[in-house]
């Protein structure tokens, strides 16, 4: 079989995450029948069907679904490799959005070792709730993200890093009356902490009522700390000065996962593959 062209790699990647032709085109700069033609020729070459085609929509095959990871491991090797050619420095600009609890936790090491390794990248970060976050990337705002999910329940181009143990996070000295209603101290809904709370409660029979919504995890903690109620956190950040409450139904875990724009260029992949490397558990 001939080589293959990662040109067509990288058209098909894009098609893939879009599920359009013509968004497909706009984003790599070719023309509907030119994307068109890319794929017949990556099909022929490879001799299966990547997409299946009506007149209102373009689905994966069995087959795109299993040669998409794939794909994106050889366009990342091969804009390493150009890059190493080459000058050795990527340049350019790259929209990285994460939830605010991870990047008070995770996120400033993280970039600065990018940026030690890539000072010509530009680095634009925004963080939100994962709703708002994944709102942004559909919308072409974001390039790389990282997303709070629902085990089973993950956004199409979602990638495992790790599962997260969820615990009950409060005051060290803090006691509820039996038969008491739980305070909760929340994100506003839909949240997959939020979710996770409400779902352990209700299966237990264990009365509850939120009396502190916010979006932001600093607001959270400063709501905790000051004994208006217990809240859903991250094990692995959880907050100085906070405890793991263990009198509490048990938590399901919850999945961080990151998403990356296949036609967002080499140092988007790039940030992807470093928060990959650092973070990935598993």
């Amino acid at each position: 079989m001939h080589d293959l062209d990662t040109a067509l790699l990288r058209t098909f990647t894009v098609l893939a995450e879009t599920g359009s032709f013509s968004r497909t085109a706009e984003l790599i700069g070719r023309t509907q029948s030119a994307v068109s033609s890319q794929i017949r020729k990556l099909e022929a070459q490879l001799g299966v069907t990547l997409f299946v085609r009506t007149t209102r929509s373009v689905g994966l095959t069995a087959e795109a679904e299993a040669l998409r990871g794939p794909a994106m491991d050889v366009l990342r090797l091969c804009d390493s490799l150009k890059a190493k050619a080459g000058s050795g420095e990527l340049s350019g600009e790259v929209r990285f959005g994460a939830p605010e609890d991870f990047a008070s936790q995770w996120l400033p090491d993280v970039l600065a070792g990018f940026a030690r390794s890539h000072p010509g990248v530009r680095l634009h970060v925004e963080c939100d709730l994962t709703r708002h976050l994944v709102r942004r990337y559909e919308d072409g705002a974001l390039d790389v993200l990282i997303v709070k999910q629902k085990p089973g329940s993950h956004h199409p181009s979602a990638h495992l890093l790790w599962q997260e143990q969820l615990v009950w996070a409060g005051m060290p000295e803090w006691v509820l009356a039996d038969g008491a209603v739980l305070p909760l101290v929340l994100s506003p809904a839909p949240c997959v902490y939020r979710a996770r709370a409400a779902s352990a409660l209700d299966g237990a029979g264990r009365r509850w009522r939120d009396v502190y919504t916010s979006p932001s995890f600093a607001g959270m903690v400063a709501a905790v700390r000051a004994g208006l109620g217990v809240a859903v956190m991250p094990a692995s950040a959880l907050p100085d000065g906070l405890s793991a409450l263990s009198s509490l139904p048990a938590l399901e875990p919850a999945d961080l996962a990151m998403i990356e724009n296949p036609a967002a260029g080499p140092a988007a992949r790039a940030l992807a593959g470093h928060v990959r490397g650092m973070l990935a558990r598993g």
